[in-house]
C-alpha cells in the first residue's frame, strides 16, 4: 500500500465508522514498544490530518476544536503507522512519542490510575 495523500485519504475516511457524534476512538500506541499511551477521538477532518500530515490530530469533545498533541506542551506524537480495526470503528495509531503522553505529566494516561482486577485463567 502506498502512502496516503490528500487525494487518496478520502477512501479511508469513507471506510471509517464514526459514532453518532461523528467521532472515531483512536488508540495511541508507542510504535516500537507497543505500549498503549492514550485514547483520543477524531472526527473525519482530524483523521485526514493525522493520516496525511504525520502528526496526531484529535477533536476535543470538551472544547469542540482540533488539537494536535505537543503544540502547547512540546510532547509531540509523530505518526509511524495506523490501522482501522476489523469493524472500522476504532483506529490504532502507532507513534513516536516525544515526552509524556498524558496531560498530567505521566508517561502514559493509563499509568495514572492502575486497578487491580481479579485475574482470570483460561479453563484447564
Amino acid at each position: 500500500m502506498s502512502e496516503l495523500t490528500s487525494e487518496t485519504v478520502g477512501a479511508v475516511i469513507e471506510r471509517a465508522t464514526f459514532d453518532r457524534d461523528g467521532l472515531l476512538p483512536a488508540i495511541i500506541q508507542q510504535w516500537d514498544s507497543r505500549e498503549v499511551l492514550m485514547l483520543g477521538y477524531m472526527n473525519a477532518e482530524a483523521l485526514r490530518r493525522t493520516l496525511t500530515e504525520g502528526r496526531v490530530t484529535f477533536w476535543s469533545r470538551s472544547r469542540s476544536e482540533f488539537w494536535r498533541k505537543g503544540d502547547t506542551s512540546g510532547n509531540a506524537q509523530f505518526v509511524r503507522g495506523a490501522a482501522l480495526d476489523c469493524d472500522a470503528d476504532t483506529l490504532l495509531v502507532m507513534v513516536d512519542q516525544h515526552g509524556p503522553a498524558c496531560h498530567t505529566g505521566a508517561h502514559a494516561c493509563f499509568d495514572v490510575d492502575p486497578l487491580e482486577p481479579a485475574v482470570g485463567a483460561p479453563d484447564a
